[in-house]
């Protein structure tokens, strides 16, 4: 079970000085959230003044604001007031500028390269009594709330060999904005209160 802390991940700061991103994965991996070298990516942006945001040729993009009340994005002239847990899909080659009419505010960003990968964000409420899992493809990130993550269930044909039983893994707490990498093997459970984001990443078949 992957979990990706929140507060060990480096921050690197936008090219136009108006905010910092904290890349929580791509695919491949890239040696700098700014290189574009990969065919999507999953990150955390702080914006803390109005400004153009960074293009990206050949991708799309969905945002999330997921902390502040409301980003004012103007794409190619028109202008859309993003609120709070409401995702926004957008070209990545766009002409993009954002303005905050309250305050700094904090983007969930998915990125993908068009005609290869397809990315969906999904807001979950959590529960206490029903864990919510996350399989392979997805990536979980705790918006709000307090959580816990452990693995699913093991399949049938694990532990077939009549050995004992595995112990039950113990829960992990979830910190704000931690993220749980998901699985189809044992897929990862996460059990709380609060708000739970589901990024997606499809890939595009032909």
């Amino acid at each position: 079970m992957e979990i990706i802390r929140f507060a060990e991940l480096r921050s690197e700061p936008w090219r136009n000085g108006g905010g910092v991103t904290r890349e929580l994965a791509s695919h491949p991996k890239a040696a700098s959230a700014q290189d574009g070298a990969w065919d999507w990516r999953v990150s955390i942006a702080d914006l803390t003044k109005a400004g153009d945001f960074s293009v990206f040729p050949g991708m799309e993009r969905v945002l999330t604001v997921v902390d502040g009340e409301l980003l004012l994005l103007t794409v190619d002239g028109a202008e859309h007031p993003l609120e709070k847990y409401r995702p926004f899909r957008f070209p990545g080659d766009a002409a993009a500028h954002g303005a905050l009419p309250t305050g700094d505010i904090r983007n969930l960003n998915v990125i993908t390269r068009s005609g290869s990968f397809k990315g969906f964000t999904s807001i979950i409420e959590l529960s206490k009594k029903r864990a919510h899992p996350v399989f392979e493809g997805q990536i979980g990130v705790l918006l709000q709330g307090q959580a816990t993550v452990t693995p699913g269930p093991a399949g049938a044909d694990e532990g077939a060999d009549g050995g004992a039983a595995a112990a039950p893994a113990e829960a992990e707490a979830l910190n704000r904005y931690d993220a749980v990498v998901g699985s189809d093997t044992r897929s990862p459970e996460v059990l709380g209160r609060g708000f739970l984001a589901v990024v997606s990443i499809d890939r595009v078949a032909g």
